[in-house]
């Protein structure tokens, strides 16, 4: 069959977390995770995990240049969320409206949000399962 014709098979979808392999994904992945608790309260953790895991790989793979400064502002994140009270800060900090630090948040959040209403598209607005 020619290329044009062939049937198109959809993506598997994924049920396990993967291990994000570069700098920027291992930062992210728990900032990922801290900021979807926030966004969608009711998203199960297996499938938040699963979310951050997908947020930590799309980072992953960012041009050179863009790898760096968003590997430079995870690693700003990672070191907030790593001291006393760091859930608190991090969302405090999602909140500032300067560039580079609120934008990152953006980034990580858009790459969730729409990961997790693309893979399960029957889930609420708070992410959690429809009865």
């Amino acid at each position: 069959m020619p290329p044009a014709l062939t049937p198109r098979v959809p993506a598997a979808r994924p049920s396990a977390p993967s291990t994000p392999q570069g700098t920027a994904g291992r930062l992210s992945a728990p900032v990922a995770e801290v900021l979807l608790q926030r966004d969608l309260p009711g998203l199960p953790p297996d499938d938040r995990a699963v979310a951050a895991a997908f947020v930590a790989g799309r980072l992953d793979r960012l041009p050179s240049p863009l790898l760096l400064g968003v590997t430079v502002v995870a690693l700003l994140y990672r070191l907030v969320l790593a001291a006393p009270g760091g859930p608190h800060l991090v969302r405090a900090l999602a909140r500032v409206p300067l560039p580079l630090v609120g934008e990152y948040p953006r980034l990580v959040r858009s790459l969730g949000l729409a990961f997790v209403y693309e893979t399960w598209p029957d889930r609420r607005a708070d992410g959690g399962r429809r009865a």
